[in-house]
């Protein structure tokens, strides 16, 4: 016997297929659009029943703008998918983030090096999620972390060697690439004892920067699409002929991995923390969640702070008198506690205003664009005067929220730094998002205090910046990360000033 058909069991033509499947689709595109329970709460007419709107954005680079927008319109609620409504109230944080809710599917597609390797950022249980975080987060504490900062300085060290070239030379920098690279190379020294080469030989290796862009707009989308990536880029087969697209960072990581291994007696490093937590706990530890969390550390620690970076230098120069500030401040403080080449950890906490800026250039434009997207679980979810049902998808978008004029005042969308002197700066705090909030917070925010602290009050004290063209704004996409670009600037080493022990 032939194999069955659709024809041969049912009496349908491929037309009458055709036409019935359209029939099937129209449907649940009408009852998404008109009969779902989150059917009245508005938002682009796309969007109520198709994916397809919330990727468009996604891909052409300002979801994030678009959605104040939306939300500037609609208000507090905005559905930008058939399950998915966006929140800009101000309970929103407190009862979506802080709250253990499950975490969206999407996150599940930041399981590396396949889906098999559940992680704590993949994990969309608060339960499972934390209970593979017990013996990973301990390596990023603030405690732990500066145990590695005077290597973490001497990596500081070659970006600022770069600068002072720069400045003798006259040549205009690239400050999107070199703030990265000197990210990625303290990544690798706080998590493996080791750079990933890139201060050191001043260029893009195997074009791992310039790749990141492509790769940041594929994770975006395909965590939507999940069936896509497992398929063709993060499966067993895949993982074992060793092929993943991630190039040189993650390449360097299970180089190193294996090179401690042979050699645990290096730096009490990150890496040296899994390491000892997998031999004492070989019951409850694997050695996948050791490569994860190194995969985990690598991708998601670099454009990030790099993003802080360039967002506090953009905004200081475009305010010359918060620069001013924040130099006085520096200088006003004592030799010793801000002497050496690079301005110490602790002693940058002692400036105020400095941190303030840096606090508000993380407000005003942060580097996650993405929203996070939680489940509502049972009995539903009251925000306000509206409660979402059981199974909605419920996201908080940071750049929302930070440029809420309802919670920021009417100055929400300018950079003021003073905001965070205030006596309201207390209250302010709990909106303030750039490392989430909840149980799934940033692990690596202490390595980036860590890194802006040091770099951005090193910069204030020692240079002049000027960008080449002060007119010109610069460019970027908004995509699983936000990362500016285009903006050339020039570099003045201070010729006046302290004697730092150089």
């Amino acid at each position: 016997m032939g194999a069955l058909t659709l024809t041969s069991l049912f009496g349908l033509d491929s037309l009458q297929i055709i036409g019935l499947a359209s029939i099937a689709l129209f449907t649940l595109f009408v009852w998404r659009r008109y009969f779902s329970p989150i059917s009245d709460i508005p938002g682009p007419v796309t969007a109520s029943f198709t994916r397809i709107w919330h990727i468009l954005r996604i891909l052409k680079g300002d979801q994030n703008l678009e959605l104040i927008r939306l939300h500037d319109k609609h208000g507090h609620f905005v559905r930008i998918a058939p399950n998915e409504v966006s929140v800009s109230h101000p309970d929103g944080p407190r009862k979506i983030l802080a709250a253990p809710l499950h975490k969206g599917s999407w996150y599940k597609i930041i399981a590396f090096p396949d889906g098999r390797f559940e992680n704590p950022m993949s994990a969309t249980d608060p339960a499972v999620k934390n209970e593979l975080s017990r013996h990973l987060a301990p390596a990023y504490t603030l405690s732990n972390l500066l145990r590695s900062e005077a290597a973490i300085g001497q990596t500081i060290e070659l970006l600022f060697g770069w600068f002072d070239k720069f400045a003798a030379s006259g040549e205009p920098i690239d400050l999107d690439k070199f703030f990265t690279f000197a990210t990625s190379d303290v990544v690798g020294e706080a998590v493996f004892s080791k750079q990933f080469g890139f201060l050191r030989e001043g260029r893009d290796i195997d074009n791992t920067i310039a790749n990141a862009h492509p790769q940041s707009a594929y994770v975006s989308v395909a965590g939507f699409f999940r069936w896509f990536h497992v398929v063709f880029l993060s499966n067993p087969f895949i993982t074992w002929l060793g092929i993943t697209p991630w190039g040189h960072l993650i390449n360097s990581a299970m180089t190193a991995i294996k090179e401690r291994q042979e050699n645990p007696d290096s730096r009490f490093d990150a890496l040296a923390h899994w390491l000892r937590m997998l031999k004492e706990h070989p019951d409850r530890m694997q050695l996948h969640e050791v490569h994860s969390a190194a995969f985990n550390a690598v991708a998601a620690g670099n454009e990030t702070v790099s993003t802080a970076l360039q967002a506090f230098v953009y905004y200081m120069i475009r305010h010359p008198d918060a620069w001013k500030r924040a130099r006085a401040e520096v200088d006003a403080a004592n030799v010793e506690a801000c002497g050496g080449r690079t301005v110490s950890f602790a002693d940058a906490q002692k400036l105020p205003f400095l941190q303030a800026c840096i606090k508000e250039a993380l407000r005003i434009f942060g580097p996650v664009p993405m929203g996070l997207p939680r489940v509502v679980g049972a009995g539903g979810l009251t925000i306000g005067d509206r409660t979402l049902p059981k199974g909605t998808t419920v996201s908080i978008n940071g750049w929302v929220i930070h440029h809420s004029k309802e919670i920021w005042g009417p100055d929400a969308r300018e950079f003021n730094p003073d905001r965070w002197l205030s006596k309201d700066a207390a209250r302010l705090d709990k909106w303030f998002l750039p490392w989430g909030l909840g149980y799934a917070s940033c692990p690596g925010q202490n390595l980036a205090k860590i890194e802006l602290s040091k770099i951005c009050a090193t910069l204030v004290r020692d240079y002049d910046i000027r960008q080449v063209d002060p007119k010109q704004e610069w460019t970027w996409k908004a995509y699983f990360t936000v990362v500016p670009e285009n903006w050339p600037c020039y570099i003045t080493k201070r010729e006046r000033g302290l004697d730092h022990g150089k």
